[in-house]
């Protein structure tokens, strides 16, 4: 049997030197267990020797005689082009116990795993020293403490009772949405809101409900969903949309090849990755053309309120009179992440549906976070926090304009936000950007090179001003810089 592993492990245990065992035979033995546990699969690949020998703080010819002594068990073996893996056989001829290959159920998951660069990413923004330029959230100092506390000692005078919610959502948190967002133009009853964990769960929900095998959903050249396998997992097929300075041109699509049902995903203002808002011109355009195209849109509109000076054009959904917008809206990027609160608003029978499927997943999303965020949202904690962060944004964005400025204007170009988290920045050489993640990482600066976010290869970065602070930031792009120049000089 082959494996579809291959990921490469991370190691932090270290043997006892105080064991009267044999430093050999406790490397030998705890690779057997790992194995035996089932954490290291088929195909998982070793770190290097003297990677190992650091990591356990040995010599290397202590890691040379286990790695052998494992070689000639069968436990590993080395593969061409991938170093030391576990060996296919380990299984079967390392261990009389049944255990199961949990490799060979991991390979028939109907979900996908992440790319090994998504999969590092989500590991190293948890390291403390990690100087993190691309992280797509705002850092506790931006959040609003005092307000959540006030908010906390409300709930604490006025318990609520903290049980499942109905399908939809708590009512008070939807009613108090309808009102909030009609400053958006968006005239909605409590019957067309689902609460949601996230705009991720938006999506999983959306395609577990309303997308089948044959679906295509066509989403931006550059885009959040490429990075994602909310829709691969479900065998719904992906495909690019061209774009210009003001967003997509779905009329650029080949509808002659479209042959089932089919959905545009779209994040119109303040994009993820490139930063492009569609003017309102092109908005209609593309509402248009989806109607007369039977094309439904998923709007996701993350950042939306996170404009520095000049509030974007309305959301599409605005402009929808026919129930052909799903609009996805949350609280992620605004206040925090961790209140996982974000919503869907659409035609009540499709909000119905959705609210079924999400009842079959987790029972609804956290019932102390939505009693929280409707007190937020009705007392004016919301609106009066976003006041303040939308300056805060505005002024970190130019700081790292100045910085981009200074140590990158003859490799690179870059947008010029009018809001949201991100700077689209590309090399004006094609300089391998994997190489540049894996050398920044060397000196613990951690990026999202674009190639995670494109249908093809490409030279850009994803850069997010909205996490580290102003010395931080400066400290990591140089870094940065050093390191692309040096790219640009091997090529």
């Amino acid at each position: 049997m082959s494996s579809k592993h291959n990921k490469q492990l991370s190691l932090e245990w270290k043997p006892d030197r105080a064991s009267k065992v044999s430093l050999v035979k406790q490397i030998v033995g705890y690779v057997k267990h790992q194995v035996l546990k089932g954490d290291w699969l088929c195909g998982d690949i070793l770190p290097p020797q003297r990677t190992l020998a650091k990591t356990f703080e040995v010599n290397r010819s202590t890691v040379v005689a286990a790695l052998t002594e494992l070689s000639l068990e069968g436990v590993i073996e080395s593969t061409v082009g991938k170093g030391t893996v576990i060996a296919n056989n380990s299984w079967s001829f390392l261990f009389s116990s049944p255990t199961p290959d949990w490799g060979n159920y991991i390979d028939q998951g109907f979900h996908k795993s992440n790319l090994p660069t998504i999969q590092a990413i989500n590991e190293y923004e948890f390291i403390e020293d990690i100087i993190r330029l691309s992280t797509g959230e705002i850092s506790s100092s931006l959040m609003p403490h005092e307000a959540f506390s006030t908010v906390l000692s409300k709930l604490a005078k006025n318990p609520k009772p903290y049980c499942y919610m109905e399908p939809l959502g708590l009512y008070d948190l939807r009613l108090a949405l309808c009102n909030y967002l009609k400053y958006l133009g968006l005239d909605i009853t409590p019957k067309e809101i689902l609460i949601v964990s996230g705009s991720l769960q938006a999506l999983q929900l959306i395609s577990l409900s309303l997308l089948g095998n044959e679906s295509k959903v066509f989403v931006e050249s550059h885009s959040y969903a490429k990075s994602l396998n909310v829709f691969d997992f479900s065998g719904v097929e992906m495909h690019a949309v061209p774009v210009d300075k003001n967003g997509a041109i779905p009329w650029m699509i080949n509808t002659s090849s479209i042959d089932g049902p089919s959905i545009l995903y779209t994040i119109p203002t303040f994009h993820n990755p490139t930063g492009i808002t569609m003017n309102l011109n092109r908005r209609q355009e593309v509402l248009d053309w989806c109607k007369n195209h039977n094309f439904p849109i998923i709007e996701d509109d993350a950042y939306g309120e996170l404009y520095f000076d000049t509030p974007p054009p309305a959301p599409i959904k605005t402009l929808d009179d026919s129930g052909n917008v799903l609009y996805l809206g949350s609280v992620s990027k605004s206040i925090a992440p961790g209140f996982r609160i974000g919503w869907i608003v659409g035609p009540e029978s499709i909000i119905e549906r959705l609210g079924d499927i999400k009842m079959q997943t987790d029972y609804g999303a956290s019932t102390l976070s939505q009693w929280f965020m409707t007190y937020f949202i009705n007392d004016g904690h919301y609106e009066n926090h976003l006041t303040v962060l939308r300056q805060t944004l505005k002024e970190r964005c130019q700081l790292m304009l100045r910085i981009l400025e200074d140590h990158f204007s003859d490799i690179a170009s870059w947008n010029t936000p009018a809001g949201g988290f991100y700077i689209w920045l590309k090399f004006k050489q094609p300089i391998s950007t994997k190489k540049l993640f894996d050398r920044a990482l060397g000196e613990k600066v951690l990026i999202n090179p674009g190639y995670i976010y494109g249908f093809n290869e490409n030279y850009y970065v994803r850069l997010s001003y909205c996490y580290e602070s102003a010395d931080t930031m400066e400290k990591g792009l140089r870094a940065l810089s050093v390191i692309a120049h040096q790219l640009m000089e091997e090529l």
